[in-house]
């Protein structure tokens, strides 16, 4: 039975569940098992079929190339047709989330940029702080930060050597000084792609997996399936107290 909450899972892997890379299909699973529709929009559906790339050298050398041999303006493009796909079902009501992990965590945050978008769950996102998503490697995702209006959640390990410890300071600084809404979690040990189920590359960590997990369960219930509405009352200054 389909709730009415909707969530789209970035991944660079194509959207028919059957085809797309073991560990993206459980995870899309694992969130449809919350009681949340899901929808995985495929980010290289202009190069290929839907044989889903390898955890492999081949595999890994096809995504980077194609990951800056398309345009961010068709990233966004996939992002808004999905988003308007979900809000088009009789069982959506209204509320969408995204979440990604690696360059999915990067589209989940640019997923937040529309207005539609309630809350996004980014792990490990690339890119960001480099600004090199996309063709042309400029994007503009961290100097439109500020067009964000829904919650985000950004989770990185401390051994990430793909968005390292300056990058991590220039994006939470940034979010900051935007104004955002934001937690901001980095896990001691942790390296890149810690969630992804398989061990190609020996990275994955089922503990704090699981644990990010329940953060991403904690704001999708508060901001996608609460019908509490919105949050009352004005901002109050926090007190300096006990």
């Amino acid at each position: 039975m389909f709730s009415s909450h909707s969530v789209t899972v970035n991944t660079p892997c194509p959207s028919v569940l059957s085809a797309v890379t073991g560990p993206v299909a459980r995870f899309a699973r694992q969130i449809a098992s919350q009681g949340y529709i899901v929808a995985a929009p495929s980010s290289y559906h202009e190069f290929t079929g839907p044989e889903a790339l390898a955890y492999d050298g081949p595999g890994t050398d096809k995504g980077n190339e194609w990951k800056i041999a398309k345009k961010v303006s068709a990233y966004d493009e996939d992002a808004e047709l999905s988003v308007t796909a979900l809000l088009e079902l009789k069982t959506c009501n209204g509320r969408i989330g995204a979440t990604g992990m690696c360059l999915g965590g990067h589209l989940a945050y640019r997923c937040a940029l529309d207005s539609r978008v309630s809350a996004a769950v980014c792990y490990f996102a690339t890119d960001i702080h480099s600004h090199s998503l996309g063709e042309g490697k400029n994007d503009d995702s961290l100097a439109r930060a500020g067009d964000i209006k829904g919650e985000l959640v950004m989770i990185f390990g401390k051994k990430d050597n793909h968005v390292p410890p300056e990058g991590r300071d220039l994006i939470r600084r940034t979010l900051t000084e935007k104004g955002l809404v934001f937690s901001w979690y980095e896990v001691a040990w942790a390296q890149h792609a810690f969630i992804r189920d398989e061990l190609s590359k020996g990275r994955y960590d089922p503990a704090i997996a699981g644990i990010c997990f329940e953060m991403l369960k904690e704001v999708f219930n508060r901001t996608l399936r609460s019908d509490l509405g919105p949050r009352s009352g004005e901002e109050k200054e926090v007190e300096n107290v006990c």
